[in-house]
């Protein structure tokens, strides 16, 4: 019996994360974040995503704008991709990408760790959406 995914958008959420593993496995653990995020332009680009890379996008409170900061990639107009480059990911990060993610409006994240001997990823939801 065949279980049906409930995931949304899950399918661009596994080449994404797809794309990531090829970048990790070809470069490793210790380069800087810039190095991953150009890596990781290049590996979507092949694997035909599309995406903006450093997409400024506004965050709001009350509806209304409040200040700007710039995501690592929106994927297919859908996905926030932030990325490290760390030891190990904490609460901190994490937390930190739900607020963007919520700030943003968007319904899916992921945050990719680059910095490990193994690439590690969350994927996020926005609480705001009922199933993600």
């Amino acid at each position: 019996m065949e279980v049906e995914s409930q995931l949304k958008h899950e399918e661009i959420t596994r080449r994404i994360i797809g794309c990531a593993m090829r970048v990790h496995t070809e470069l490793g653990n210790g380069f800087q974040e810039l190095v991953y995020q150009r890596a990781l332009e290049i590996e979507m680009s092949l694997s035909d995503i599309a995406f903006e890379r450093e997409k400024a996008m506004s965050i709001y409170y009350k509806g209304m704008a409040i200040a700007e900061r710039r995501v690592d990639f929106f994927v297919e107009q859908l996905i926030m991709v932030e990325i490290k480059a760390i030891i190990e990911l904490e609460d901190v990060h994490l937390a930190q990408a739900i607020n963007y993610l919520e700030a943003y409006n968007a319904e899916i994240g992921l945050l990719i760790n680059f910095g490990s001997k193994s690439l590690t990823f969350k994927r996020l939801l926005n609480r705001k959406y009922k199933q993600a």
